[in-house]
Formats: C-alpha cells, sequence, structure tokens
C-alpha cells in the first residue's frame, strides 16, 4: 500500500460511504503496531480501519502474496482493491508488479 493509495481511500471514504460502502477495510502485511503508528500519521481516518495481517496469512489466502525474498523484503502483498458485497467479491483490481493503475478509491467509486 503506497501513500498515494492509501490517501486516496481516505479522502474519498465519505463518497465511497454514501454509494454504500459500509467498510473500508486497509490491510498490510505489517504488524499491529507498524498499522497503528501508521493510521496516525494520516489527519482523518475515521471511516477507515487499518488491519495488520503481519504474518500474510490473509493475503496469501487471497493468492495475492509477493515474494520479495531475493530484495530482502520477504513475503510482501501485491496492491489490490477488492469490493465485497454480502461475502462475495464484485471486483477485484489486482495490480501487477509496482503499478498504481486500476485500484485506486477512483476505480471503485467507478465499479459502484
Amino acid at each position: 500500500m503506497g501513500m498515494k493509495h492509501v490517501l486516496g481511500f481516505i479522502e474519498k471514504s465519505e463518497e465511497l460511504k454514501s454509494k454504500g460502502v459500509e467498510d473500508l477495510l486497509l490491510i498490510n502485511v505489517n504488524d499491529p503496531f507498524v498499522m497503528k503508528a501508521w493510521k496516525k500519521s494520516y489527519p482523518e481516518t475515521k471511516n477507515v480501519k487499518f488491519l495488520a495481517d503481519g504474518s500474510a496469512t490473509y493475503t496469501h489466502a487471497l493468492g495475492l502474496e509477493l515474494n520479495l525474498t531475493e530484495k530482502g523484503l520477504g513475503v510482501r502483498s501485491r496492491r489490490f482493491a477488492l469490493l465485497v458485497d454480502n461475502l462475495k467479491v464484485v471486483v477485484a483490481n489486482i495490480e501487477s508488479g509496482g503499478d498504481f493503475t486500476v485500484s485506486s478509491a477512483d476505480d471503485i467509486l467507478a465499479a459502484l
């Protein structure tokens, strides 16, 4: 999750909520302490929950892990945005490599 990615969802959170999005969950392969500190670094996050996936268990279950061990970063997560309705994924916008072209808040708004 890059700063642009996270900030877009924070900035568009009210608009997403007005279109029926109940929960905005930002999940990252980090421990809960890092996620708590990261949340504090953003000015307005009342509509957004920052969740830790420290061992990449959830990320792996989704098949979205990115092995960067050769670069000294271990297992990370691909950048993605999911739109889930009634526990079913209705939109899965998954980026390639380090791209940021299909998983923005605006992309999810367009899918709504």
